[in-house]
């Protein structure tokens, strides 16, 4: 299996073409990653909403457990320091959930940005890479059958005039050369063939 043409112009276009492909599917990983860097700077106040509501909630805290020693209204004094303690444990829970609501949305436009850029240009790229590389395959056993070439320039006959124009034609034409065996017009054919597709025999 050949994966690139023998001739220099054809394999030179698809390295190119391959080339540009992977060019672009980097292009776009890197921009989806560089936009999940600047999604995620909006988690930034909600780690501070949960850092200020943790420490509220720890001052508070040792606020009432000290509150709770003084006689006779300790138990008083604590439970509004205690409403309060938990009140800033409400506000770190929601920092967290601003968090947790950033990475999400972060994580789903990641992916969006990769993978709709990437399937578009797969799509665009490998069926006729992948085509190309059939179409070889088939050439090549073809080519080294018994009676191959005689396809092969059957084919070349068949299809579009550009494969053999620059060769010169021999008397009669090339139907006319083919249907009478000339091995000179079927190898020149053949080989047309294989070049138009960018192989050589």
């Amino acid at each position: 299996m050949r994966f690139y043409a023998q001739t220099p112009a054809r394999r030179n276009g698809q390295v190119l073409v391959d080339l540009i492909a992977l060019t672009l599917i980097a292009a776009a990983v890197w921009a989806a990653l560089a936009v999940r860097e600047t999604i995620m700077l909006l988690a930034e106040p909600g780690r501070r909403v949960e850092s200020s509501g943790d420490r509220l909630a720890e001052e508070l805290g040792k606020a009432g457990d000290a509150a709770s020693d003084v006689p006779l209204i300790g138990g008083v004094l604590e439970k509004p320091l205690q409403s309060a303690a938990d009140a800033g444990s409400g506000f770190a829970d929601a920092g967290v959930s601003l968090q947790e609501t950033v990475d999400q949305v972060a994580d789903v436009t990641t992916t969006a940005l990769i993978v709709v850029p990437v399937l578009f240009v797969l799509l665009l790229w490998l069926p006729p890479r992948l085509l190309w590389v059939r179409r070889s395959s088939t050439l090549r056993r073809l080519a080294e059958a018994p009676g191959g070439t005689d396809l092969l320039a059957l084919r070349a006959l068949t299809g579009p005039p550009a494969a053999f124009a620059g060769l010169q034609v021999p008397p009669g034409g090339w139907a006319d050369a083919w249907r009478q065996g000339d091995r000179k017009a079927i190898t020149d054919l053949s080989t047309a063939a294989l070049e138009h597709a960018g192989l050589r025999l």
